[in-house]
């Protein structure tokens, strides 16, 4: 069974996530989207309200291979943990490549069986990041068409009480 794990933060979860995520069950009989918690990130939401909101997305979307899940620790030793071969990362732009280039040459020396898959973004989502949408969210700017529909209330009514 090919098994990957889809860490990141997802704060919020947007459509360029569900891209990546999508292409991922394609490709993979098991993807664990897995929310890191991160004690140094302020999130917006919490590490239980973006499980939910994922939850809802995979739910709404079908991905019936998708699983939902919080870490904290090495992602490494949480791929370990869940039997996972591959991480899944989606790249936009080279800038994001440069980066995952250098995360993955650290998990490789960490984990040498563990090996990074990468799914491009498609072009309409390449400029897409939830960094993005909680800006414009803040700003009460319209994010239909950045986030799941699912999401779009509870998404919307947070980010304009910033």
């Amino acid at each position: 069974m090919k098994i990957g794990v889809y860490p990141g933060s997802f704060d919020p979860f947007t459509v360029g996530h569900l891209d990546v995520l999508t292409s991922a069950c394609r490709l993979f009989d098991e993807v664990y989207v897995a929310v890191l918690k991160h004690p140094s990130k302020h999130a917006v939401f919490t590490d239980s309200e973006r499980q939910e909101m994922i939850r809802r997305v995979v739910d709404t979307e079908g991905l019936a291979n998708a699983k939902v899940a919080c870490f904290d620790g090495l992602l490494v030793d949480y791929a370990k943990q869940v039997g996972a071969s591959h991480i899944i990362r989606g790249l936009r732009a080279i800038t994001d490549f440069e980066y995952e280039f250098q995360i993955d040459a650290v998990n490789r020396h960490l984990a040498p069986d563990l090996h990074t898959v990468y799914f491009m973004a498609s072009p309409k989502h390449s400029f897409l990041s939830s960094s993005n949408v909680r800006e414009i969210g803040t700003y009460c700017g319209n994010i239909v068409g950045l986030v799941p529909q699912c999401n779009i209330e509870i998404i919307g009514e947070r980010l304009a009480r910033q």
